[in-house]
């Protein structure tokens, strides 16, 4: 078992096996006694990993061939600004607002055009998910935004609550991509940063229905058209290849592992073990809609935030890192990626009730 576990929202651990073959490649990637972060893009080898990459996505996904997919860079606050960019053909778009995140990319779009929030859970703090039905939003929009996990405040939008609407869903899926099993198809476009589920920071995926590709602003610079990538096949420019080739490695340990139905149940022994120490504790406690709360991210406090500290510090002594909670939270949240083990988990669990006993 690993001595050090990383509960931290991103950058994330790696699967332990990933790293150990990332250590093997990194001085000879197949055979080219050259590493991937020095061989060229358009290199036989890269374009093979590339291929292979998007290949293993859409298998895990079900992504169908009405979709394409890109690996590009900047991250999921770049696409903040090129969602607009490539869908506001109109210029009207609505958004639902459940989270820091979410709120940043609802504010980055109202540069662009005629931006509402159709609904938010600001006035509780982001503690929940509100409900939204065809009613919610404005007739004659681009698209629907919403944001499927909120990291900092720990809270989820289940494949069920995904609102039904005449226009386009487009989901900011970063930090449960992977993570639990989604419906491709209800959605107009997924985008994701890479540092939670699928690897290293400095790659972005942007899943993108084909009818959808053809709507940019004449504004809309060539890096950020969605359409630009898609004629290169992610190769338009030197893509984040290092990055890229550790989330092919990553997709491979999860198909071998069963895939992401798989990992979902994984995933919710995990949330379910910490949730139900929370639930029946005294000592900590959480503040999200339990109906809502998410499988990727736990935010609890003790009574005190000197009891906070206390435990941030003690809990980093015994090689549990990183547990301490966002600034407009407070308290710790423990991110329980996938290649966060059960074994992690456990042992966090096993802290928490020895610190309660211990300083009640």
């Amino acid at each position: 078992m690993r001595e050090v576990f990383n509960f931290s929202a991103g950058p994330s651990m790696l699967p332990e096996e990933v790293l150990r073959e990332v250590q093997a490649d990194i001085l000879s990637y197949g055979g080219s006694n050259m590493s991937v972060m020095e061989m060229s893009h358009r290199s036989k080898l890269y374009e093979e990993i590339n291929a292979e990459a998007e290949s293993l996505l859409r298998e895990l996904m079900g992504i169908s061939d009405n979709y394409d997919v890109i690996f590009v860079q900047g991250g999921a606050s770049t696409q903040f600004e090129a969602v607009p960019l490539n869908l506001l053909k109109s210029g009207k778009a609505d958004y639902i607002v459940t989270g820091n995140f979410a709120e940043k990319a609802y504010k980055e779009a109202q540069k662009f055009g005629d931006i509402a929030a159709a609904a938010s859970s600001k006035d509780k703090n982001f503690t929940y998910i509100p409900k939204t039905d065809k009613n919610s939003f404005r007739n004659g929009i681009d698209y629907i935004h919403l944001t499927t996990n909120n990291t900092i405040f720990g809270s989820h939008t289940t494949m069920n609550n995904v609102p039904e609407a005449d226009a386009p869903i487009v989901a900011d899926a970063s930090s449960n991509i992977l993570g639990e099993v989604i419906d491709v198809n209800k959605f107009g476009v997924i985008y994701a940063g890479a540092q939670k589920n699928i690897g290293p920071a400095g790659v972005t995926v942007v899943i993108v229905r084909k009818d959808l590709q053809d709507k940019a602003l004449p504004i809309c610079p060539t890096m950020l058209k969605w359409s630009t990538q898609i004629k290169e096949k992610s190769l338009y420019n030197t893509p984040p290849c290092f990055s890229t080739y550790v989330a092919m490695l990553v997709f491979r340990w999860l198909k071998k592992l069963g895939g992401v139905g798989t990992i979902q149940k994984i995933n919710e022994l995990k949330a379910r073990t910490l949730y139900d120490l929370i639930d029946n504790s005294s000592f900590y406690t959480n503040k999200t809609n339990p109906a809502d709360r998410s499988i990727m991210n736990v935010p609890f406090q003790t009574p005190t935030p000197e009891f906070d500290a206390k435990f941030i510090e003690e809990a980093g002594k015994v090689g549990l890192k990183t547990l301490k909670g966002h600034r407009l939270v407070g308290g710790m949240r423990a991110s329980i990626y996938n290649a966060v083990p059960l074994e992690g988990v456990q042992k966090l669990a096993d802290f928490m009730k020895k610190f309660a006993l211990q300083n009640k």
